[in-house]
C-alpha cells in the first residue's frame, strides 16, 4: 500500500468540539440544519452547504458546491482551521460504550485503487458518486475520510502502541456519546514502510468518496502534462483500521407495501421458509432472519441454504434479496426501488416495530450481522455485496483533519 503522511488542516486549539461533525450522509438537509444551528464553525456547513442556502435548494445545485468551498475557505481564513507546518499521520480513536477501534488517518494513492489494492465490495450509484465529485473538485480538497480496513499486523501495532503512550492533539466527547481521540505520530516513515508491506485494504465505508477522489486525480493527472504520481491530487483521505478491532452492526429492511395480501405474501414466504411465531426480533445466528409484520416477530430459516462457495449467495442480505425482495415483493433492484428502506442496527429494532405499527410500512426483516471475514472473502473474489449490507458504528467525524489537493 502506498501510504503517506499529508499537511493536515485541523481545528485550532479550543475548536474542535465546535467544528467536529457527522458526516454529511448520516443526516438529511433538516437534520444537518438542527445539528448546526448556532454554531457557525460546525463542520456540517461544509459537508452539508445547502444549509446556508434557501429551504428547498437543490443539494445538487452549483450553488451548494460554490457554498460547501466558501465555508472551508472561512473557517481557513477566519483560524478555526490551522494547517500544519509538516505532514504528518494521525492515530484517531472511538470509544463508544465498550467497544474502542484505533484507526490511522493517512492518505493513500488513487493507483491503488485503481489496481484494486484498496477494494470494495459495493456498487456506487452515479448520482452519489458525481456529488462527490464535484465536492472534492470544487473545494480542491477531502473533507470526510474513506474508512478503511486492513488485515492486522504486529509491525504497524507496535507503532500504535508507541504513540498511544503520547499526549493526544485532542480528546473529546461528541452529543452521541462517543469518545473521540487524536494524537499525532512521532516518526511518520516507519509507518509508511509498514503500510508497504500490506498487499491490500477494503473499503469498509466510503466507496463514494474513494471513487469521487480516484476520478478527480484522474482528471488533474490527464490535464497535467508534466504528472508525475506524487502530485497531492495523487492521493486522498482515508482512516485505516485493523479488521479485529471493526465492529459491524446489521443492516435492517422495511418495505412499504405488499403486492398483495398478508396471507398471499406469507403462502409464498413458506414455500423457501420455515416460518416460527416466537417473538425474537435479532437472529441467533447466520442464516437466520427475523421478520415483523401484523404486530407479530417470526424467525425465517430458508429451506435450503444457497451454494457455500459463493460468498455472495451464502449472506444473508442475499438470501433475503434472491429468495423474498425481487420474487415476493417485485423488489429487483433494492438501489432504485420506492418501496424499501433501510435502518442502521445502531438504530435498533424497536425503530422497525415503529415503522410497521405507525402504517408507514407494511413489514420489516431485522438481519444478522456480516462479519469482517465475510467482506474480505467478498472483496478478494472481486465480486459486490447487495446494496446496504454492512453499518459500521461508530462513525468517523468530518472536520477533524482535512487534506487540501495542493
Amino acid at each position: 500500500m502506498k501510504v503517506k503522511a499529508f499537511k493536515a488542516w485541523r481545528p485550532a486549539a479550543g475548536k474542535v468540539e465546535k467544528v467536529a461533525s457527522v458526516p454529511y450522509d448520516v443526516v438529511d438537509t433538516a437534520q444537518a440544519a438542527e445539528l448546526a444551528a448556532g454554531n457557525a464553525d460546525s463542520f456540517l456547513h461544509v459537508v452539508r452547504a445547502e444549509i446556508d442556502l434557501p429551504e428547498g435548494t437543490n443539494p445538487y445545485s452549483d450553488a451548494v458546491y460554490e457554498q460547501a468551498k466558501a465555508n472551508l475557505q472561512r473557517l481557513m481564513d477566519d483560524g478555526v482551521l490551522i494547517r500544519e507546518e509538516e505532514p504528518s499521520l494521525y492515530l484517531y480513536s472511538q470509544k463508544m460504550g465498550d467497544h474502542l477501534q484505533y484507526g490511522i488517518v493517512a492518505t493513500c494513492h488513487i493507483e491503488d485503487y485503481e489496481t484494486g489494492k484498496i477494494k470494495i465490495h459495493e456498487k456506487t450509484r452515479r448520482v452519489k458518486e458525481e456529488d462527490r465529485i464535484r465536492y472534492v473538485d470544487t473545494q480542491n480538497a477531502n473533507t470526510g475520510p474513506v474508512f478503511l480496513a486492513y488485515r492486522d499486523s504486529e509491525k504497524i501495532n507496535a507503532l500504535v502502541g508507541a504513540a498511544k503512550a503520547t499526549e493526544p492533539l485532542y480528546k473529546f466527547t461528541a452529543e452521541d456519546g462517543v469518545v473521540h481521540t487524536v494524537w499525532k505520530f512521532a516518526d511518520p516513515a516507519a509507518l509508511e514502510a509498514a503500510f508497504s508491506e500490506i498487499p491490500a485494504t477494503y473499503v469498509a465505508d466510503g466507496h463514494h468518496r474513494s471513487a469521487s477522489a480516484a476520478k478527480v486525480g484522474a482528471m488533474r493527472r490527464a490535464a497535467n502534462p508534466n504528472h508525475t504520481g506524487e502530485e497531492p491530487y495523487n492521493y486522498f483521505l482515508t482512516v485505516i483500521f485493523p479488521e479485529s478491532e471493526l465492529k459491524i452492526l446489521a443492516y435492517n429492511r422495511v418495505v412499504l407495501s405488499l403486492p398483495g395480501t398478508e396471507s398471499e405474501f406469507m403462502q409464498a414466504l413458506e414455500q423457501k421458509f420455515t416460518v416460527e411465531q416466537n417473538g425474537l426480533s435479532s437472529p441467533r445466528k447466520s442464516s437466520e432472519i427475523c421478520m415483523y409484520i401484523g404486530g407479530q416477530w417470526s424467525t425465517l430459516t430458508p429451506k435450503q441454504l444457497p451454494d457455500a462457495a459463493d460468498p455472495v449467495a451464502v449472506l444473508d442480505v442475499s438470501i433475503l434479496q434472491n429468495d423474498v425482495l425481487a420474487p415476493i415483493l417485485g423488489i429487483a433492484d433494492p438501489r432504485e426501488s420506492n418501496n424499501i428502506d433501510f435502518i442502521g442496527g445502531i438504530r435498533g429494532t424497536e425503530e422497525l416495530e415503529k415503522w410497521v405499527d405507525s402504517g408507514r410500512a407494511a413489514l420489516a426483516f431485522s438481519m444478522y450481522p456480516t462479519s469482517m471475514d465475510q467482506l474480505f472473502s467478498v472483496a478478494d473474489a472481486e465480486l459486490l455485496m447487495p446494496p446496504k449490507s454492512t453499518w459500521f458504528e461508530p462513525k468517523l467525524r468530518s472536520g477533524l483533519l482535512v487534506n487540501t489537493l495542493d
